[in-house]
């Protein structure tokens, strides 16, 4: 068994963690005391301005950081301060992959979000978490989509009251937010809120994190019946439609999609299912199906589905570029969008066109093939069970071609 040594070496840079108060874990105050180099933001610096060792402040260029402790590795004690656990969307992450485990020791302190979730009495081992430093909200959006439980840790633009407002534009409801402010140091709060009151909300404490509870475990029932669905009659992917369709997208956890002519959304709110640490864009141009998809996303709690009024190709230049993309509706310009498609879909994508007639078929798997796309065509045929009297026959629905391009 290694152990760590409370006297620091040169040949290794020790990241140590910081409490909120300032405190140091044991293994750490010697390291410390006798750094050469302190490296640390500025708030954590000040902490320790009695310290021996020169100070380097970090800035937001880590390179510099990284340059700077390859200067003096194995010639000069190196420390570096973090907050908290520095494996927690820490600096710990980034020294390891530039410098190599062998020459880093981390010794962590508790963390943010261990002292918000004491401090609320709930247990944390099942929560999803999510830091919007320099990434943006959505990763809260899909965290809400697969969690009850869900920890962020905010920054100066997108703090509390941004992420409220964020949510709430989205139609996120269901949820109680607790706001925490200056865990473990003076002046701490920890406050029970909605976030409707967190979004009136504008100053806040420098060291602010949010804790969400959804009121109830998110469902994900793969197979939705078309009744389940606000919808126009008969405007809707049927179920078994949708099944194939969505297995030939060849879906992941964290797969980009684009669905357009999205319609009610059934095909965009399963797909949110399979990529649950995913993005959904679905498209579509008319303002009642935009209504009822924002319906369906609602009801499916599918946060991670994004619904944008839009006529394709417009209102594609501003999505991320698309691991897969459906399309169930093209408006008479299917080769408009194609060309935009084929453009941003990403190497190893694939498209797939539903299409419910030879013609259009036709017009799509030759255009897909212009492309240079390989194409594979299904006809699928589905016939359901009705009862008759005492008899049980087989109705027929529509036979619906799916097309499928793969780079």
């Amino acid at each position: 068994m290694r152990e760590i040594s409370s006297e620091g070496r040169a040949d290794k840079v020790y990241i140590v963690g910081v409490g909120a108060d300032g405190s140091l874990p044991p293994a750490g105050e010697r390291i410390v005391e006798e750094a050469d180099i302190l490296f640390g933001g500025e708030r954590l610096l000040e902490m320790f301005r009695e310290a021996r060792g020169e100070k380097f402040a970090i800035k937001r260029d880590l390179s510099q950081v990284e340059e700077r402790i390859r200067e003096n590795l194995g010639r000069r004690k190196l420390v570096v301060l973090a907050s908290g656990d520095p494996n927690f969307f820490g600096i710990a992450g980034y020294l390891v992959r530039k410098l190599g485990k062998e020459h880093v020791e981390v010794i962590p302190n508790v963390s943010s979000m261990q002292l918000a979730f004491a401090r609320i009495k709930e247990s944390w081992e099942d929560a999803a978490f999510v830091s919007v430093h320099g990434r943006g909200p959505e990763g809260i959006l899909q965290a809400l989509s697969r969690s009850r439980k869900i920890a962020v840790l905010t920054d100066e633009r997108w703090n509390p009251g941004a992420v409220a407002r964020f949510l709430l534009e989205r139609g996120v409801s269901g949820v109680r937010a607790y706001l925490c402010e200056n865990l473990g140091a003076e002046g701490e709060r920890v406050e029970e809120t909605s976030l409707s009151e967190l979004s009136l909300k504008r100053e806040f404490a420098p060291l602010s994190l949010l804790l969400f509870l959804r009121e109830r475990e998110p469902e994900r029932a793969f197979g939705i019946p078309e009744g389940e669905f606000a919808h126009r009659r008969g405007l809707i992917t049927k179920q078994e439609i949708r099944a194939i369709a969505l297995s030939k997208l060849g879906l992941s956890e964290r797969s980009i999609l684009w669905d357009i002519g999205a319609g009610s959304g059934s095909v965009s709110i399963e797909a949110s299912f399979l990529a649950q640490e995913g993005r959904i864009f679905a498209v579509e141009r008319d303002p009642e199906q935009i209504r009822l998809l924002a319906e369906n996303i609602r009801k499916f709690e599918a946060w991670n589905v994004e619904a944008i009024r839009a006529e394709a190709p417009e209102g594609l230049d501003e999505l991320p570029d698309p691991d897969a993309v459906f399309i169930g509706g093209s408006g008479g310009r299917m080769e408009e969008i194609l060309d935009v498609v084929s453009r941003r879909l990403k190497p190893g994508g694939r498209i797939v066109i539903n299409a419910a007639t030879l013609e259009s078929m036709s017009a799509a798997a030759e255009g897909l093939k212009r492309r240079g796309f390989e194409v594979e065509i299904a006809l699928v045929n589905v016939a359901r069970s009705k009862s008759v009297a005492d008899l049980t026959r087989l109705q027929a629905l529509n036979p619906v071609f799916v097309i499928t391009g793969r780079r």
